[in-house]
C-alpha cells in the first residue's frame, strides 16, 4: 500500500468512526430512557440520531470503497 493510499484509508476510517461515535452515544441515551432516567422524547430523539448517522456511516464506507478501487492500478 502505497503512503497516498496509507493517507486515504486512514481518512475513511475517521470518517466512518464519527458516525459510529454517534451511533454509540445515543444508543446509551436510549438505554437511559428505557431505564425511566430520561424522557422518552430524548429516546426518540436518539433512535432519529442512531438512523442518521448510520446512514452516514454507510455512504463512508461506500464513498472508501469507491475511492480506494478508483486508485488501485488497471
Amino acid at each position: 500500500m502505497t503512503e497516498s493510499e496509507l493517507t486515504l484509508l486512514s481518512k475513511h476510517v475517521h470518517d466512518a468512526r464519527k458516525p459510529l461515535n454517534r451511533i454509540s452515544m445515543q444508543a446509551e441515551l436510549v438505554k437511559m430512557a428505557l431505564n425511566g432516567d430520561v424522557p422518552t422524547e430524548r429516546a426518540v430523539e436518539a433512535l432519529d440520531k442512531i438512523i442518521a448517522s448510520t446512514k452516514a456511516c454507510s455512504d463512508s464506507l461506500t464513498t472508501m470503497m469507491t475511492e480506494l478501487s478508483d486508485s488501485q492500478p488497471e
